[in-house]
């Protein structure tokens, strides 16, 4: 019912040496998605985990997890759960919660056992928290939204702030979504980084056929992957992330580090780009 994947951190040197496959087995994460199971992958860019959760009709219950060495996975973590399909629940610390698509719950350290139900596709993250706060779902609706871009620059897009200082609070977890409106295909463009923080994209409601063309690497030593519908890519402090895709899609970015200023990056115009 549960694995868990560990990817160690890569330098940005390293990752200059990297092929194709090298750059897909270190930064792209694939098939967390499975009915019947919860699949992690436990980073060591800022202790960051992301997964899945399919229970298919039969509960899934996420709970002891070896890779933390503590009693309950969330002891001293704090998560944020996405619902990318239709609806399900979510049961912690007592409480059922009732995620449609696009909602979004948090739960903070010491929740205990979470156990996922229905016909929800649930994305997982999490990361190290010092204190506990409470729990709170979400609903689109209830999200802070931002628009941005122009169609001129083929950016124009909507961005959805969750766990974001401006709706709730947390730790050190930040997390939204960013859908592109028709006709446009950049995310997050101009590039940037940012050094206090990591960061995880996860790409969703693509067509089979569709990819995104995900940038990452130094900005002057840039790097790519394909990345497919609900596949994702870690992006560790020193890379730009960024990309454009075949037709719509929406991308989840989620962050964990020094602090949770949404607007703290370090912008990388194109023309700066090699």
């Amino acid at each position: 019912m549960l694995t868990v994947e560990t990817r160690q951190a890569v330098n940005p040197e390293y990752a200059k040496t990297l092929d194709t496959s090298g750059l897909r087995k270190h930064f792209l994460a694939q098939e967390m998605f499975k009915t019947g199971e919860i699949r992690l992958i436990y980073t060591h860019y800022d202790r960051f985990v992301i997964g899945g959760a399919v229970p298919g009709g039969k509960p899934l219950t996420l709970d002891k997890v070896e890779e933390t060495k503590t009693p309950s996975f969330l002891d001293r973590r704090e998560m944020g759960i996405v619902n990318i399909g239709d609806a399900g629940t979510v049961t912690a610390g007592g409480q059922v919660y009732t995620l449609n698509r696009g909602d979004v719950l948090y739960l903070g350290a010491g929740t205990g056992a979470v156990t996922f139900a229905g016909e929800g596709r649930f994305y997982i993250t999490s990361c190290p928290a010092h204190r506990s706060l409470p729990a709170r779902l979400v609903t689109a609706s209830e999200s802070k939204e931002v628009k941005m871009g122009a169609s001129e620059t083929s950016n124009k897009r909507t961005i959805n702030q969750f766990i974001h200082p401006l709706v709730m609070e947390s730790c050190q977890l930040v997390l939204g979504y960013t859908t592109l409106e028709d006709g446009s295909v950049w995310n997050t463009i101009p590039s940037h980084i940012h050094d206090r923080r990591m960061e995880a994209y996860l790409y969703f409601g693509m067509d089979e056929k569709s990819r995104v063309l995900h940038l990452m690497g130094e900005p002057q030593e840039t790097r790519h992957l394909f990345i497919a519908n609900e596949e994702g890519a870690l992006s560790p402090p020193w890379s730009i992330h960024s990309g454009a895709g075949i037709g719509s899609y929406t991308f989840i970015w989620a962050m964990a580090g020094d602090n949770v200023d949404y607007t703290d990056m370090d912008f990388i115009q194109p023309k700066d780009l090699k």
